[in-house]
């Protein structure tokens, strides 16, 4: 596995992340505890570096599941979590990136991962009721106690990312990015590099729909967030469909699998860019990793972006009660 680095740190990671969220959290029922332990540590024999959870997924139990995976491996592995909310009783009540509150949470997240220092600490998203100055403060102190190593903010706006970073230096910011959700390279990308961020894509194959699994027939079940994204009506999966014959066009042409495709596309967009692709199947995560060894030309990538540039994409990206809690 390639190796890359994010922003102008030391942070070496592998040029592919592995996202457990999905293993927990967000698409149905939580998988087999001891399957994922083991298709996490699989993950580290292919070459994967990078592990992202988040204290929200679940709640805790993603934490768990990574500290669990990961302590036999711990030297070898950058672990990225995430704290910003309020849970309540098992479940989440509102974003609360208060000092106090961060400087509470941290204790739990470093018990549930089994470690005494996070690798990469993220505001999973920025709270309206905060100053970012004094969650970059709070963060800073966290950095100077030796508790954190890096910090990144998620889903933040240009405007934020920057008041924060002139407080603490930024290491990544993580937000949704594919060829299935191009708004980063507005402003977001540009600034990154301005700054010298990292950048951490989730979801980079458009939660499973860029694989070409899904079509206008497949539905999703009450307790898998797709249900409730504007993008994965009938409709839309319908009207979307252009995006993933696309790369299915050239994933026959590289002897590549969509994924693939997908997945080399975004690595060829700057040397900084890591995604981290989740996935709960061993085949699927030896797929997603083969994406590092894809070679796409100058010219592919150009032909990729100008055929893509000329299909308009059906559904926001979130509801828009959560579409609120991005880009402050």
């Amino acid at each position: 596995m390639k190796k890359r680095i994010l922003g102008n740190t030391n942070l070496e990671v592998s040029a592919i992340g592995l996202g457990c969220m999905g293993m927990s959290y967000g698409y149905g029922p939580a998988s087999d505890k001891n399957e994922m332990i083991s298709l996490i540590r699989k993950a580290f024999d292919l070459g994967v570096t990078l592990f992202d959870t988040a204290e929200i997924y679940g709640p805790y139990a993603n934490e768990e599941l990574v500290g669990e995976a990961l302590s036999p491996i711990r030297d070898k592995v950058v672990i990225a979590t995430k704290f910003g909310f309020n849970i309540e009783n098992g479940k989440e009540t509102g974003t609360n990136s208060r000092p106090e509150h961060i400087k509470q949470v941290i204790e739990g997240s470093l018990k549930r991962l089994k470690t005494d220092i996070i690798d990469l600490y993220y505001q999973h998203r920025v709270d309206p009721n905060v100053p970012i100055e004094d969650v970059a403060g709070a963060v800073k102190d966290l950095i100077q106690e030796g508790k954190v190593k890096h910090w990144g903010l998620s889903e933040a706006g240009v405007k934020t990312i920057c008041r924060a970073h002139a407080i603490q230096p930024v290491t990544a910011v993580q937000s949704e990015y594919s060829l299935w959700w191009r708004r980063p390279e507005d402003e977001l990308l540009p600034m990154l590099e301005e700054l010298g961020i990292g950048f951490v894509p989730f979801s980079p194959l458009g939660k499973g729909y860029l694989t070409g699994r899904f079509d206008a027939n497949t539905k999703f079940a009450g307790n898998d967030f797709r249900s409730i994204l504007p993008r994965f009506t009938q409709e839309a999966l319908e009207a979307n469909q252009a995006i993933v014959n696309l790369v299915k066009k050239i994933a026959e042409e590289k002897n590549a699998t969509p994924a693939q495709i997908a997945l080399g596309w975004l690595l060829a967009q700057k040397p900084w860019i890591v995604p981290i692709p989740g996935t709960t199947k061993t085949h699927r995560l030896q797929e997603n990793i083969g994406g590092a060894d894809v070679k796409l030309t100058v010219e592919d990538i150009s032909n990729m972006n100008e055929a893509s540039s000329k299909i308009d994409l059906m559904g926001d990206r979130y509801p828009e009660e959560l579409e609120k809690r991005t880009g402050l």
